[in-house]
């Protein structure tokens, strides 16, 4: 009873650890990478550090306070000036802290969509290199199933030339093309192994990490009609902030080039006078004060206020550039996209027709109406046809992630958490 308990316990166990294997998908890898990837997390700790700069530019300067101790006593009326104790607060004219505040919170902005270019990039990446593993797995299967095919056709010459049918050269073509085929598929294993490190460096874990993928992944529909806009990349966002940022130091500079005001008491120490009366002897003294600076010398502020304008303009126009360069981009992707639609769709007729080419060569050598090099030779072509189908899915499946990345459509991590 306890074994057979045991048993189940076990059964349970492997059946969740493979369940959850298999329950991972490309979205899967894309959280892991946003969570783990290292240039991802330095654009977001970029992006914290730029929040904090905000509560920095918006506070007041630190109040001055002076003490003065007289070594020679100043006399006055009430008596001699012991000590001096001067309190003073500057105030930038109105709205100089608020115009601070709203350049520094603008180029965090920017930042912010800094770091959302840097993470759909990491997920363009993932998805292009899952796709690559995918066609690799795919290859895989068609070149192990060659390599078995080639195998029994080597048995098939082998079968007639025991009959006293066949020829012995058939049998040494089956087996030239089965070391091809070997040689082929030791290759895709050794670029597979290399692609899985390059992977798991990408979500920042062991290098030999096991990376799980599906049988069969569904490329969609034949005929998607693409009106996708490049406005909602965070690129063009970024610099529409930085732009923002810019008119607003110009503002800022403005506001700089007005006095600032400061306010402040003087609290003097005064002792008795001990050569005579004198009403409120040794009382101290308390005067009010108030500073004004003059922001005579304007070169600096206008300066200041032009430069703050050309590069308002510089982003201005590096945006308008980079939506021309993304707008052209985008008709590359799609152009790929159709492309990779075609050849699929050739690669498998072909696949089709190579099989039913194939099918009436065997049977035709089988009757010795057939040459067998025609039966390799179409069988090479089919094997080829299959290798390109693995290659055009992974090449229509990478447009179309492309397609997402340039226009700002990537997966929704936020609200996956």
């Amino acid at each position: 009873m306890k074994n057979s308990v045991k048993i189940s316990f076990l059964t349970g166990l492997l059946f969740l650890f493979f369940g959850s294997i298999k329950a991972q998908t490309l979205e899967d890898y894309l959280q892991i990478a946003a969570e783990n990837n290292p240039e991802v997390k330095a654009a977001y700790a970029e992006f914290e550090a730029a929040m904090q700069e905000a509560p920095q530019v918006k506070s007041l300067p630190d109040p001055t306070l002076t003490m003065t101790a007289f070594g020679s006593m100043v006399e006055t009326r009430l008596g001699p000036q012991e000590a001096r104790f001067s309190l003073m607060q500057m105030f930038p004219w109105f709205g100089t802290l608020a115009a601070r505040e709203d350049v520094a919170s603008l180029m965090a902005e920017a930042r912010f969509q800094a770091f959302l270019n840097e993470r759909n990039q990491l997920f363009l990446e993932v998805s292009r290199q899952y796709y690559e593993l995918y066609a690799l797995q795919q290859q895989l299967s068609y070149q192990q199933e060659n390599l078995g095919i080639l195998q029994n056709y080597k048995d098939l010459a082998l079968s007639r030339v025991s009959a006293g049918s066949g020829a012995l050269s058939d049998v040494l073509q089956a087996d030239l093309m089965r070391n091809e085929s070997v040689t082929g598929l030791d290759i895709l294993r050794l670029k597979k192994e290399s692609l899985v490190v390059q992977f798991n460096a990408l979500l920042n874990r062991p290098r030999t990490e096991e990376v799980i993928l599906p049988q069969e992944i569904e490329t969609g529909a034949k005929n998607v009609i693409f009106d996708t806009p490049v406005s909602g990349n965070p690129r063009l966002a970024e610099l529409e902030r930085m732009e923002a940022s810019a008119k607003a130091r110009e503002k800022l500079a403005q506001k700089e080039g007005l006095p600032n005001v400061g306010l402040g008491v003087d609290y003097v120490i005064i002792g008795e006078r001990m050569d005579m009366a004198v009403e409120d002897s040794g009382r101290d003294a308390i005067m009010p004060m108030i500073s004004v600076s003059l922001p005579i010398f304007r070169g600096k502020y206008k300066a200041a206020r032009k430069q703050a304008a050309f590069m308002a303009e510089s982003y201005e126009q590096r945006r308008i550039g980079l939506e021309n360069q993304l707008s052209a981009e985008m008709e590359a992707a799609v152009f790929q996209v159709r492309e990779a639609q075609a050849m699929l769709a050739l690669y498998e007729r072909q696949v089709e027709s190579s099989e039913q080419v194939l099918n009436l060569l065997l049977s035709g050598y089988r009757n010795a109406s057939s040459n067998f090099e025609e039966v390799l030779r179409v069988r090479q072509e089919l094997l080829k046809y299959q290798l390109a189908v693995a290659e055009a899915e992974a090449a229509y499946l990478t447009a179309l992630a492309r397609i997402d990345y340039l226009s700002g459509k990537t997966f929704d991590y936020d609200n996956k958490n």
